[in-house]
């Protein structure tokens, strides 16, 4: 009788304990769509942190461009053009119909004074060509003289600092760099945009957060309209 007891007793525990006992609650889908907003927030920051540090330093220097010192250097390079790269100048018609140095001419460049000029296109007189060379920081040219095959190479270089304003603006980087900036371009809106997206989320114990976001649209815009003239 008594070991029936004991056993009764033990199952009323085990029973209230039961009862007793916090019940695990739901998984809200709420949480789902946080995690998912902190998820793609540090994603797009880790792939454009370094480039908003650049662009966001070169947005500094550029707007203190005439207070930054810059002493342009220039180097200048000259050789005579011989063999199949003279031999396929020479070929070349006279009115300027050819976009481009031949191939023969630029591995020529590129092996006397190694300037590249595959891609560039070329304005053709009947005495010369000459090919613009523009570069970040920079500019550069090249002549040929038709008749004896000299070549005339000068280059002119501005800076580190004119290098990365260059960058900054895109001006005279190349395709790769086109697509580098618009790709970098795409993480920053989503960095900004998920970033809204946690204010959302975290607006209602932080009182502040839309003041301050408005803020960030009003500032602008009013200095903007009042003071840019």
């Amino acid at each position: 009788m008594s070991s029936d007891l004991t056993n009764i007793q033990q199952s009323e525990r085990l029973a209230t304990r039961e009862k007793t006992a916090p019940k695990s609650r739901p998984k809200k889908k709420s949480n789902f769509w946080k995690k998912q907003a902190r998820i793609w927030h540090w994603i797009s920051g880790a792939v454009c942190l370094v480039g908003m540090l650049l662009f966001s330093f070169t947005g500094i220097t550029l707007n203190h461009a005439a207070d930054i010192p810059a002493t342009p250097e220039t180097v200048s390079e000259m050789m005579t053009l011989e063999g199949p790269g003279f031999d396929a100048l020479l070929s070349q018609p006279e009115d300027g119909t050819t976009p481009s140095l031949p191939r023969e001419t630029i591995r020529a460049l590129r092996s006397g004074i190694g300037v590249n000029t595959a891609g560039r296109e070329a304005e053709w007189t009947d005495f010369d060509v000459y090919v613009a060379l523009p570069r970040p920081g920079g500019d550069a040219w090249l002549a040929i003289d038709r008749e004896t095959g000299e070549v005339e190479y000068e280059r002119t270089t501005r800076g580190v600092i004119s290098w990365l304003n260059d960058l900054h603006k895109g001006r005279n980087t190349g395709s790769v760099w086109f697509w580098f900036i618009d790709i970098f371009s795409v993480a920053a809106i989503l960095f900004c945009l998920t970033g809204l997206w946690l204010l959302q989320i975290h607006a209602g114990k932080r009182a502040i957060t839309w003041p301050l976001t408005i803020a960030g649209l009003v500032v602008p815009a009013a200095l903007a309209i009042f003071f840019i003239h």
